[in-house]
């Protein structure tokens, strides 16, 4: 069996550019999906602190 550490020093290989477009693709879309949820979800932090101010002025 080959030492796979000796493989550490080599220089980097160039990745196929379908692969390339295809993982950024993918992180787009995380990022995307990521960017909606927030969008759609409670900011928690947010909620409370309006609730507590609100109490506190009645």
């Amino acid at each position: 069996m080959e030492n796979p550490f000796k493989n550490i020093d080599q220089p980097l290989k160039s990745v196929p550019p379908e692969l390339k477009s295809k993982v950024m693709n993918d992180i787009a879309i995380a990022k995307l999906i990521m960017e909606l949820a927030e969008l759609f979800s409670y900011n928690l932090g947010d909620v409370i602190e309006t609730v507590m101010s609100k109490r506190d002025k009645k």
